[in-house]
């Protein structure tokens, strides 16, 4: 089953297909939107710059670069085409090696709590890309909690090895707005699969649009604050 991701809102409209899809297979309104989520629980404690920097690498590297080239040539359906597996195979476990190891140095520095978090997004990093375990794990629970949740927590910990109640609640906020880009994006994509309603699909990539710009207009605005020491 292949179904073809070139003409989605986040694809370039511009350019030969290589660099398309060279882009496209990214996925960067929701890589954008996962990094904030790790920025957000970054500074919603003690704000250490170079810690909320590192937490967004990586991020980064691990989900827009690793988990969506191995999704790419690793899950069930090919819609970017039949890739090179193992240039894009190297280039994945590349992106996810150099983000463990900076994950790892802050771990070993004075985050502990970064090893559980980094092997449990590390299960659901291979398990949900490549469909591990007959794919049980490629689902809107294992979503939820691997890019809503544990990144949040992620970017507590590495400030502080820590989980704090703002923390959490920022958790379910981000949570409730994974589980409404999932649901939109799924029917967006099933929208374009099946040539529906053009009206309906700009509504729903409208919706896709205003989540992602919504997210990231969040976190700065957050974080300007936070570093204006007005919250």
């Amino acid at each position: 089953m292949q179904i073809d991701r070139t003409s989605e809102w986040f694809v370039p409209k511009f350019g030969s297909k290589k660099f398309r899809i060279s882009i496209g297979i990214l996925f960067i309104p929701y890589t954008s939107i996962v990094t904030c989520f790790a920025a957000l629980g970054a500074i919603s404690g003690p704000l250490q710059l170079e810690r909320v920097a590192a937490i967004c690498v990586i991020y980064i590297l691990a989900l827009g670069v690793g988990a969506h080239l191995l999704d790419a040539v690793g899950g069930k359906t090919k819609p970017w085409g039949n890739l090179p597996k193992k240039k894009i195979g190297f280039i994945a476990v590349s992106a996810v090696s150099i983000a463990f190891f900076v994950g790892i140095y802050f771990a070993f520095l004075d985050s502990p709590w970064l090893f559980p978090i980094g092997v449990i997004e590390g299960f659901f990093l291979f398990a949900y890309s490549l469909e591990l375990f007959g794919g049980k794990f490629h689902n809107n629970i294992s979503t939820i909690f691997s890019w809503g949740i544990l990144p949040v927590f992620a970017g507590s910990i590495i400030q502080t090895n820590s989980i704090s109640i703002e923390t959490i609640i920022i958790a379910a906020i981000t949570a409730l707005v994974t589980y409404g880009l999932i649901k939109t994006s799924r029917q967006y994509k099933l929208l374009k699969r099946d040539n529906g309603d053009p009206h309906i699909i700009k509504k729903k990539e409208r919706i896709l649009k205003l989540i992602t710009i919504g997210v990231i207009a969040s976190t700065i605005i957050f974080f300007i604050m936070r570093y204006s020491n007005l919250i």
